[in-house]
């Protein structure tokens, strides 16, 4: 069975530590399961959705390490 994990945070504001935790929780099970962590932005509350949220949300992800295996995904693109 192929393994898929997304974590899919709001850009609303900062990242924190519920959300963090989910994060690591959920590439920890990819990584263990041999399978995919994905990350997609749910940008779809346009009025309260802000780049520079996105900005600091990826950074984020960046320092604590937690890399997506495929390109991250806009869900109002879709």
């Amino acid at each position: 069975m192929l393994i898929r994990v997304r974590f899919a945070p709001s850009p609303t504001g900062h990242l924190h530590i519920g959300s963090v935790r989910v994060a690591i929780f959920n590439w920890l099970f990819a990584r263990h399961h041999k399978g995919s962590f994905l990350v997609r932005i749910e940008d779809t509350d346009v009025a309260r959705s802000k780049k520079e949220y996105v900005d600091s949300i990826i950074k984020s992800l960046e320092w604590l390490k937690l890399t997506p295996d495929e390109p991250i995904v806009y869900q109002l693109s879709r």
